[in-house]
């Protein structure tokens, strides 16, 4: 099926390729069925967009790369909503805040996206631990593995 994107324009995707956030994203609860879409494989974002409205996409992107210690728990009520039963199926991204310049971009290490990628599922959840992680990280240099 064909949908129109945010940055990409129109585009062919799978049903197999669309992901359910049963809850919606922060600001965007209305919004349920998105799909990743690759923006280059050497780098390590990627478009989150909607499939219903194209006006709604967002530029994610691996937090590891940018901050190698991020680390946080996923809390058990999250695990069961996500049907997670295996690390391996886990995809965890971060919402871009563009700014002029890619070094002035940001990073949002608050409320990551966590993605069980073998059931379609994803959730936006609210880190709650004492590490606090900041909600604009700067995108300044990878730090970690881009993979």
């Amino acid at each position: 099926m064909k949908i129109a994107t945010k940055f990409l324009g129109e585009v062919e995707i799978g049903e197999q390729d669309i992901l359910t956030f049963e809850h919606g994203l922060l600001g965007f609860e209305g919004e349920r069925k998105f799909v990743l879409l690759p923006i280059d494989a050497d780098l390590p974002l990627a478009i989150l967009q909607s499939v219903e409205r194209p006006e709604i996409g967002f530029i994610i992107a691996y937090p590891f790369a940018f901050k190698k210690d991020y680390s946080f728990d996923i809390s058990e009520d999250d695990l069961e909503q996500l049907y997670l039963e295996k690390e391996e199926d886990v995809l965890t991204y971060s919402i871009v805040t563009m700014k002029d310049t890619f070094q002035d971009s940001t990073i949002n290490l608050l409320a990551p996206l966590i993605i069980n990628i073998e059931k379609k599922c994803g959730k936006q959840i609210v880190l709650q631990d004492s590490k606090s992680y900041p909600l604009r990280y700067p995108m300044q240099s990878l730090e970690g593995s881009a993979k």
